[in-house]
């Protein structure tokens, strides 16, 4: 054999091993310095911002005990999504890395600055969602030690979890971690109580909402990725789609265009809805250490106080007009506490709409004497949220029965008193927004190889092709927008990784079965195990917490 075939024979040999690209690139010599700078600008942002919101309240502390804690507490929130930045989106990257659509240190400040504003333009419904799986007298009393103890332990057992399923390199979902936390924390809270009477557990009705959206659309991605690898297939028949990048070559000017669009939807995607779960926690913590800046929203104008004031009063009167031969309720804090434990035992009592109605003619009764509800005195902001808290949670509920006597326009009415709770209620500033979008933002830009080389040459046997990449990463945007729309959350991780599982499936490039049961087992264990983080950490704290 000749030298020139022997060298022909090698040279097509290693053609058909694809080139892995750089992932060793950092991002240049004053990358460091922009991320300190980017850092400096925000902390100094919401540090003026937050002083100024409790100014404009006249709530400053005399001390600066609370301002410790806050920031301390604020500090936890923002590294649990600095951890979910560089945790779930490298998932994002991967595919336009080792497609070589994009070098490595360009893909993680690109997909950096589309969570940044994903985050910003976020709706918050997934934020309240979260929110309202906790137990509900520690929502009422989240400025409490009991409280303060839950937010800290759901927080510290969700890092934990997530990098301990990062450093060994598992693309575990931070979502599922935050909910298994907060299972832990409301399990937690009802076993050590010493008085079950008062005292409820996990909002199961809402979890069930959200475990269905964790189980679905993992399942969504893997079907959804493999049949549109097969439409596609059908659609275009070009070879390069499919196969493996021969070189370290950019592909084609309408496939890369196609893979960086489908990596920055998924980043856009990730940040609103995935950066909404640390911006409830932030404000819980908010409402907590300084209620009478952020338990309402001063934002509302005084102007909507008449139209706040009517809404009310027609939902109470849609509220008595099914309350039956049961006795009146009496009192405001009678009323609460049937409210409270309606809550608590999803058991609708005789008297629990008439205890409706009174909360809610007296929630109308103190917007109407203060004026505005931006001018309920301090002393009274954390007791007029807690009431509004508690009407909109009950009418939840009270609407979701679906009770056939109430008609189509007695429904209208208590959605549009709810609207008008939410607005005063549930409410995000801006500087929250700014904070988080660039903790997860900059979390993107650090600590991503393990993950991505774990999604990218561990999950199939064959190297990603164009197609696989681009049908994943559609599929995943789709989804988790789709969820962000309907105030459900989803797992970035579960979506994509389960997506790459799929298009190897459809392309026959097979799957690698070692690293998708190791997958499989994170996924399974983290609720488990985040529970009983959280749950043990919440017990511990609540020894050292009055």
């Amino acid at each position: 054999m000749s030298d020139m075939t022997m060298s022909t024979k090698v040279n097509a040999r290693v053609a058909e091993v694809p080139t892995k690209p750089r992932l060793d690139g950092g991002l240049g010599r004053y990358g460091p310095l922009m991320i300190f700078a980017v850092l400096a600008l925000g902390i100094g942002y919401a540090a003026n911002s937050l002083l100024a919101d409790i100014d404009a309240a006249g709530a400053r502390p005399t001390t600066w005990a609370p301002f410790a804690l806050l920031g301390v507490a604020l500090l936890i929130a923002l590294a649990f999504e600095f951890v979910n930045g560089f945790h779930d989106t490298a998932n994002a990257v991967a595919t336009v890395i080792y497609t070589h659509s994009l070098p490595a240190p360009v893909a993680v400040v690109w997909s950096g600055f589309f969570n940044f504003l994903g985050v910003l333009t976020s709706s918050g419904a997934v934020a309240f969602g979260i929110v309202s799986l906790l137990p509900v007298e520690l929502i009422l009393r989240v400025g409490s030690g009991a409280g303060l103890a839950m937010v800290f332990a759901l927080l510290i057992a969700a890092i934990i979890w997530n990098l301990g399923t990062w450093y060994v390199g598992l693309p575990a979902s931070s979502s599922h971690t935050l909910i298994g936390s907060i299972i832990g924390v409301g399990l937690a809270n009802e076993l050590t109580a010493s008085n079950t009477a008062g005292t409820s557990g996990v909002d199961w009705s809402q979890a069930r909402g959200v475990f269905e959206a964790l189980l679905f659309s993992p399942v969504v991605g893997f079907v959804g990725a493999a049949l549109l690898l097969l439409a596609l297939k059908l659609v275009v028949r070009n070879r390069k789609l499919y196969t493996a990048p021969e070189d370290s070559a950019p592909p084609p000017l309408w496939i890369r265009s196609l893979l960086i669009l489908t990596c920055t939807g998924v980043s856009f995607a990730h940040g609103s809805n995935d950066g909404q779960k640390g911006m409830g926690l932030i404000m819980l913590i908010l409402i907590g250490v300084v209620p009478s800046a952020y338990a309402l929203n001063r934002a509302v104008p005084e102007a909507a106080t008449a139209g706040f004031v009517e809404v009310s009063s027609r939902a109470a009167a849609v509220l008595r007009q099914h309350t039956g031969s049961s006795p009146p309720v009496t009192t405001p804090q009678s009323a609460r506490d049937i409210v409270q434990a309606y809550l608590q035992t999803r058991e609708r009592r005789p008297d629990t709409l008439s205890a409706l109605a009174m909360l809610t003619d007296d929630i109308a009764r103190q917007v109407r004497t203060y004026g505005a509800i931006g001018s309920v005195p301090a002393e009274q902001v954390q007791n007029v949220r807690n009431s509004m808290y508690l009407a909109d949670e009950a009418l939840r509920h009270v609407i979701r029965a679906k009770d056939p006597l109430v008609t189509a326009e007695e429904l209208t009415i208590l959605q549009d008193f709810r609207g008008a709770l939410d607005r005063a209620t549930r409410f995000i500033p801006t500087w929250v927004k700014v904070a988080v979008a660039i903790a997860l933002g900059l979390g993107t830009m650090v600590g991503w190889r393990r993950i991505v080389v774990t999604v990218a040459e561990r999950i199939g046997k064959a190297h990603l092709s164009y197609g696989q990449g681009a049908s994943a990463e559609l599929v995943a945007a789709a989804t988790i927008g789709a969820a962000d729309l309907y105030g459900l959350p989803v797992s970035t991780t579960h979506v994509l990784s389960s997506g790459v599982a799929g298009t190897m499936a459809a392309n026959g490039s097979g799957l690698q079965w070692a690293t998708v049961r190791n997958i499989a087992l994170a996924w399974v264990l983290t609720l488990p195990a985040a529970m009983v983080l959280a749950g043990g950490i919440y017990w511990l704290l609540r020894q050292f917490i009055a």
